[in-house]
């Protein structure tokens, strides 16, 4: 009888004790996210976040005087809370849930949202969430292009301080020499300066792939133009362990997690 008694208090003690535990944990997790949600940001990553558009974009919109935070005009560098109600053009921004997508983008198309002149690569991915290209490809490269509406994923990408490897098949006008490969891996005087070291991989006479992770505008033909190169053809492949695999051109994807994580692998 007294073994009985003095394991139901145990009991008891036990349930008491995994009870409080689960109220801590509760009351530090509102607080967790009390302090998240009442934290200031700047409103481009907070536009970003939400998946409005780029950070970037944001800026722009900022900038034309479009913004709003509860109702008062904002410039660039001002903050809010994700409790604040952001307008653009007197619109409130949605909160949608975080997507990632990878689009086999073809040639002649621009990485834009919008073109009066152009198609852009948004004809190519029709999905119901706002979603934004992760950096560019120009009009003539074709190959992997990833978007979403998750603003610090797309910056972490494209920020170069993250060191993403992106990798091109490039098919020149003629074949590359010994010295050319040289000076690619030691990095190529451009105007906006040197370019960090590139790795090359012959493939054929006239074809090599190019893996760097600077972002800059058009580098790629740059850096070949430098050398006396003509591109005959240009397509990213591979964004960090990420590849295109057998997607067509032309065709999109949702990525699952695990090739989300080969970005950053």
């Amino acid at each position: 009888m007294h073994l009985l008694q003095a394991v139901y208090q145990k009991s008891v003690i036990l349930d008491e004790a995994i009870l409080a535990h689960k109220f801590i944990t509760k009351i530090y997790f509102k607080e967790v996210m009390e302090k998240k949600i009442n934290q200031l940001h700047r409103v481009q990553k907070l536009m970003s976040n939400n998946g409005y558009c780029s950070r970037r974009k944001a800026e722009e919109i900022i900038q034309e005087g479009r913004v709003k935070v509860n109702g008062k005009p904002i410039t660039i560098g001002d903050k809010a809370t994700e409790n604040d109600v952001i307008t653009v053009d007197n619109k409130p921004i949605g909160k949608d849930r975080k997507v990632y997508y990878m689009l086999n983008k073809p040639t002649k198309c621009v990485t834009a949202l919008t073109d009066e002149k152009y198609e852009t690569v948004m004809e190519h991915i029709k999905v119901k969430e706002r979603v934004f290209p992760v950096g560019r490809l120009d009009y003539f490269t074709s190959g992997l292009l990833l978007f979403t509406n998750d603003g610090d994923f797309a910056n972490k990408i494209m920020h170069p301080s993250h060191e993403i490897n992106k990798s091109y098949v490039v098919k020149m006008d003629k074949p590359l020499g010994e010295q050319d490969k040289k000076s690619f891996q030691k990095g190529i005087k451009l105007e906006d300066g040197r370019t960090s070291p590139a790795r090359i991989k012959i493939l054929g006479p006239q074809m090599v792939e190019i893996t760097i992770h600077e972002g800059k505008n058009r580098i790629v033909r740059r850096m070949f133009e430098a050398l006396g190169f003509k591109l005959l053809f240009l397509e990213r492949v591979k964004i960090g362990k990420l590849d295109l695999g057998s997607l067509p051109t032309g065709k999109f994807k949702v990525l699952s997690k695990r090739e989300i994580d080969l970005i950053f692998s």
